[in-house]
C-alpha cells in the first residue's frame, strides 16, 4: 500500500510538472517553442519523410512519364504491317487512359483506392512503398505530357536528319531529342517537384509519417491547432523554397557558360571562333 502511494504521489508530481512547462493562454510564442521542444525531432523526421516520398516519387514518374512519352511519339507509317499498327494504336489507348484518369482525379482519391483497395486484395503494401507509388503514378501522367511536349517543341528536321544517317526512332530520341528535350522542360520539371513536396501531404490519410500527419498529431494532442501548423506552414516553405533554388542553379549549369568555342570553319579546318550566346556565326 505505501509503495502504490508513493508511486501515486510520483505519478501526480510529474503529471504536475508536465503541465507546468506548458505556456499559459494564448501566448504564440511560447507554444511555438513548446511544440519545438517536444515534437521539433518528429518535425524533422516528417520533413525527412517528405523530401524522401517526393524525390523518388518525382524521379520515378520522370522515368515513366519518359517512357510513356517516347512510346507515345512512335511515328506510323502506311509501309508498316498491320499488327505494328494495331499494336501502336492498342499501347496508344491503354496509355491515354491511364493518363486521363490520374490527371483527371485527387491524389487523395487515387490513395485512398490504391492502398485500401489493394488490402482488399490480399496485397497489404508498407506506407511508405505505398506513398511512393502513388506519388510516382500521378507524377508519371503529368510528365509524360510534359515531356510529350518537350519532344513536340524540337525542331522536326533534327529528328529527320537523325533518320536520314540511320537512327532509329529510339537512338533519335536518345542522342538528339531528348538531350534538347528535358533543358526545355526543366522548368516544369521542377514545378512537378516543388507540387510533390506540397502535395505528399494528402498522403496521411493513409498514416504516412510524413510532415502534415506529425503537425496533427501534435496539434491534436495539445488543442493548438493555429502554433502547429505555422510551424509545418514554415518547414513546407523553407523545403520549397530552397528546392526551387537548387532547381535554378541547375538550370543555369545545363545553359553552360557565356562563351562557346567553333572549331575549324570553311578557310581554315584548324581555325578556332569564340563567340558569345547570341552572336551570329561567320560565314568563312
Amino acid at each position: 500500500m505505501r509503495t502504490e502511494g508513493i508511486s501515486s504521489v510520483r505519478m501526480l508530481y510529474q503529471k504536475e510538472q508536465f503541465f507546468m512547462q506548458r505556456p499559459v493562454g494564448n501566448d504564440f510564442f511560447g507554444w511555438i517553442a513548446y511544440l519545438l521542444d517536444s515534437y521539433g525531432s518528429l518535425f524533422l523526421q516528417g520533413a525527412g519523410y517528405t523530401m524522401l516520398i517526393a524525390i523518388s516519387g518525382t524521379v520515378l514518374g520522370f522515368l515513366l512519364g519518359l517512357l510513356v512519352a517516347i512510346v507515345r511519339t512512335i511515328p506510323v507509317n502506311k509501309k508498316d504491317n498491320i499488327f505494328k499498327k494495331i499494336l501502336l494504336k492498342t499501347v496508344g489507348f491503354i496509355l491515354n487512359v491511364y493518363i486521363e484518369v490520374f490527371r483527371g482525379t485527387p491524389m487523395i482519391v487515387q490513395a485512398m483506392v490504391i492502398y485500401y483497395g489493394s488490402a482488399m486484395v490480399g496485397i497489404n503494401m508498407d506506407t511508405l512503398f505505398a506513398a511512393i507509388f502513388i506519388i510516382s503514378i500521378n507524377t508519371g501522367a503529368y510528365m509524360a505530357e510534359i515531356i510529350r511536349g518537350g519532344i513536340i517543341s524540337v525542331d522536326k528536321g533534327q529528328k529527320e536528319g537523325a533518320h536520314a544517317i540511320g537512327m532509329t526512332h529510339w537512338q533519335s530520341m536518345v542522342h538528339v531529342v531528348l538531350p534538347q528535350a528535358v533543358r526545355n522542360i526543366m522548368p516544369s520539371i521542377g514545378n512537378e517537384f516543388v507540387v510533390n513536396i506540397k502535395d505528399s501531404s494528402v498522403l496521411n490519410v493513409i498514416s504516412v509519417s510524413e510532415l502534415f500527419f506529425v503537425g496533427k498529431s501534435a496539434a491534436g494532442t495539445y488543442a493548438r491547432y493555429f502554433e502547429a501548423f505555422a510551424i509545418i506552414a514554415a518547414i513546407y516553405f523553407v523545403l520549397t523554397f530552397t528546392t526551387t533554388r537548387l532547381l535554378r542553379l541547375l538550370e543555369k549549369k545545363m545553359d553552360g557558360g557565356k562563351h562557346y568555342t567553333i572549331y575549324g570553319s570553311q578557310s581554315a579546318s584548324d581555325a578556332t571562333i569564340t563567340l558569345e550566346k547570341g552572336d551570329e556565326v561567320p560565314n568563312d
